[in-house]
């Protein structure tokens, strides 16, 4: 049985900062739309002061980022699935698929979809495990939790609605990805889908997603990363810099907020070096494959 961490479909409930539900799987206090501190991005390179964490090619004090990473958000929800759509030229639902596959969900498991937004993940989880329901003869029992910083990207979810036969089975919850408000050894499968790189302390977030994984459950993250030959990262950099941001301005009527993802993604680390994020957090057999030349890359990693 899912553990109730969310107001399902109706709406979003998020859990204290380290609250972890008790054994009949209930959380004390439950705070309706709550929100916790923003996740926010850790510098590339270097960062100035414990006090400061970066916001786009700007550093900030650390206390200021969570009102500044929840405003861009907060703009950009009625409108994120369409911006992706067009900033990737629709590559970006490849990219899920693709992830779905490495996932190979499977009837009755738990998937956490953190930094989930809008459901898009979580909804592919289900889809994949029901068909292979199918395949054997199974009910299709396979469950997902959708996690996100920021409320009105899981009310835009919301307000997409769900299939028949997804109804009871996806469950939202506000909350943040350092210290996720579920027990440990919960979910089968965790994925993570361009939201790493605005977390403030990536290797607690990192740490918090192995915890709840079962042993030999899998963790997937793709994220925007390097690419591979400079020539294609000049060409990337100019349709990013220049296109994006304008889209921004024409489609959303905010410029600044898609700036500011530009300038996120160059200040993420490089794959080898994030692969080696993840083995510190205490993920085994971590493997990468960059999609589109590098423009980004899947790390999935074994509990």
């Amino acid at each position: 049985m899912l553990i109730n961490i969310g107001q399902r479909v109706r709406g979003c409930r998020g859990a204290s900062s380290c609250d972890i539900p008790d054994r009949s799987g209930r959380f004390a206090p439950e705070r309706v739309g709550s929100m916790l501190p923003a996740m926010t991005e850790t510098t590339r390179n270097s960062s100035p002061s414990d006090d400061t964490v970066s916001f786009g090619f700007t550093d900030v004090n650390r206390e200021d980022k969570a009102g500044l990473v929840r405003g861009v958000f907060d703009r950009s929800a009625r409108r994120y699935d369409l911006m992706n759509d067009l900033m990737s030229l629709g590559i970006h639902r490849v990219w899920k698929d693709m992830v779905m596959t490495r996932a190979n969900p499977q009837p009755g498991e738990r998937h956490l979809d953190v930094a989930g937004g809008t459901g898009d993940l979580a909804r592919s989880f289900l889809d994949k495990a029901d068909r292979a329901a199918r395949r054997r003869g199974q009910p299709a029992t396979a469950q997902a939790v959708v996690l996100d910083i920021n409320e009105q990207m899981l009310r835009a979810g919301v307000k997409r609605g769900l299939k028949p036969d997804h109804e009871g089975r996806i469950d939202w919850i506000t909350g943040n990805a350092e210290c996720l408000p579920l027990p440990a050894r919960w979910a089968d499968c965790v994925t993570i889908s361009t939201g790493i790189r605005n977390v403030t302390n990536r290797d607690k977030a990192l740490r918090e997603m192995r915890r709840v994984l079962k042993p030999g459950g899998r963790f997937l993250c793709l994220e925007f990363t390097k690419p591979t030959t400079r020539g294609w990262e000049k060409l990337y950099d100019a349709w990013s810099f220049n296109v994006m941001p304008e889209l921004g301005h024409w489609v959303a009527k905010d410029r600044e907020s898609y700036q500011y993802l530009v300038e996120s993604i160059r200040r993420f680390p490089d794959q080898e070096s994030f692969k080696a994020e993840i083995e510190a957090a205490g993920f085994r057999n971590v493997s990468y494959t960059n999609f589109s030349g590098g423009i980004a890359a899947l790390h999935v990693g074994w509990a």
